[in-house]
């Protein structure tokens, strides 16, 4: 197994900053309690508070996937439907 960093960013609607930011925290305990994570770290852009970004990393991808497939995330889809404009994660690897 080698350890997987995850970048992932989330761009929200302008109007939808703060709630799609309250939802957000409400995932770090409950993640950071996840079997397999390392740390889960959420940042906002100095310049664009619209912009949201997590720095994770995980013990493996497999307990990453499993992360992915829990309920506190479904349930912060479903309360963020609309509210954001753009989701991408990139898998990475540290090199050095």
């Amino acid at each position: 197994m080698s350890k997987l960093t995850i970048i992932a960013n989330i761009i929200t609607k302008a109007d939808q900053v703060e709630l799609v930011k309250a939802e957000l925290l409400k995932l770090i305990d409950v993640t950071r309690a996840e079997e397999g994570c390392i740390n889960y770290d959420l940042h906002q852009d100095n310049e664009n508070p619209a912009h949201f970004t997590f720095y994770e990393n995980w013990v493996s991808r497999e307990l990453w996937q499993a992360h992915m497939g829990n309920q506190h995330l479904a349930d912060y889809m479903v309360a963020t439907e609309g509210a954001v404009v753009e989701f991408t994660v990139n898998e990475m690897t540290q090199i050095a």
